[in-house]
């Protein structure tokens, strides 16, 4: 509420108005913005003036709300209704003619010696001993192996230091109890190991340095494997194993929309799932880089918005430095430093339906021995 007041002298009633629009404009307040007249008061003050003579003063007081006093003339900021929602009812119902497939990255099965001699691995069991419960738990319709599975160290181009000498045997030996732990775990399921980077380098040392023993096979056997190639030595007729070759080119279809390679793509800072995406019109799970990664991407196709995928699900190997890298180093008895290599260990897991059929893609992370999927801790003894 505003007070004003001001000399008035004697004037009319319509002189009086016209003072008060003269009082309100004097103390820059818009007649607009007067909303309710209170009170005016008139009153009379006596002065004397330079003379010593009385003067007599007619004053009026002037008591208004403004507009705004009682809030504006638009409609304020209202909680919102009293609501009661109707029951929406989600429809849940078992997930008929769907299957699943269980994802292995790298693995990098390999091995050093100690100074005692006894073999440490490159790969991870417990990482491993975790993908195994998890292939125990779904029982799954496919298992696919990504490649890398094998290091073979022993046939790479790089310097290697005599602590991973002569240690091929063991781990081919340990590829061969992976396949049948793989058999064992699910007895009916498709399986499938894609022919790495690392995987064929049993192939260029074979080429590069005994060309004459390339493709040899056991006598009178053309339809079998070659005695100097992965499945034949890790037995993989005798688990069922199928061996997708010719990296990179090798690949498998989960179904119609959905694809596993190996992939010979690497980006820095988490971007080789968007390099996969500029080049794919299909969603593409891959490895080789041991990076867990996943983005999206939708553009528009004939019939409206298509979304596909590229993800990875990291690596199954050692991260501390075990396997030879360019970032590794090693003592100088040859064996390998602690570092810590920007990978990161997981496994995935894909409910599909067949033919162009949706799927579903379930990331599951390992971190410090410990697995959690779908409600479950998994952490080796």
């Amino acid at each position: 509420m505003a007070n004003l007041s001001d000399d008035l002298g004697t004037p009319p009633a319509k002189a009086t108005l016209g003072k008060i629009a003269e009082l309100l404009n004097r103390n820059n307040i818009d007649v607009e913005e007067v909303g309710s007249i209170k009170r005016v008061s008139l009153y009379q003050s006596l002065t004397k003036n330079d003379l010593g003579q009385a003067e007599i003063h007619d004053l009026m007081g002037i008591q208004f709300n403004p507009k705004w006093a009682d809030g504006p003339d638009w409609p304020v900021v209202q909680p919102g209704p009293s609501i009661k929602l109707p029951v929406r009812k989600v429809t849940q119902s078992n997930a008929d003619g769907y299957k699943t497939a269980v994802i292995l990255p790298d693995m990098q099965i390999g091995y050093y010696r100690n100074a005692d001699g006894s073999l440490e691995p490159t790969h991870d069991e417990e990482a491993l001993s975790i993908s195994m419960a998890i292939i125990k738990k779904l029982n799954p319709d496919r298992i696919i192996m990504v490649g890398d599975n094998l290091d073979f160290p022993e046939f790479g181009k790089y310097r290697l230091s005599p602590a991973y000498a002569v240690t091929t045997q063991a781990s081919i030996d340990r590829a061969t109890t992976l396949c049948a732990e793989l058999r064992a775990a699910a007895p009916n399921a498709i399986i499938d190991w894609i022919s790495g980077n690392h995987e064929e380098r049993l192939v260029n040392f074979i080429l590069d340095n005994a060309k004459v023993s390339f493709g040899l096979r056991r006598g009178n056997t053309p339809d079998s494997w070659p005695c100097l190639s992965v499945p034949y030595l890790c037995r993989f007729n005798d688990y069922g194993v199928n061996y997708v070759a010719g990296y990179p080119a090798g690949q498998v279809w989960i179904n119609q929309r959905l694809k596993v390679i190996h992939g010979n793509k690497v980006r820095s800072n988490g971007s080789t799932a968007h390099a996969y995406l500029n080049d794919s019109k299909v969603s593409v799970i891959y490895g080789h880089i041991h990076r867990r990664e996943w983005a999206e991407r939708s553009r528009e196709d004939w019939d409206g918005a298509k979304t596909i995928m590229a993800a990875s699900p990291g690596t199954l190997a050692r991260c501390d430095g075990a396997v030879p890298s360019t970032k590794g180093g090693i003592d100088l008895d040859g064996r390998p430093m602690t570092i810590v290599e920007d990978w990161q260990q997981g496994l995935a897991v894909v409910s599909y339906e067949e033919g162009e059929g949706a799927f579903w893609y379930e990331q599951i992370p390992i971190h410090n021995r410990t697995a959690f999927f779908r409600g479950k801790v998994y952490c080796p003894e």
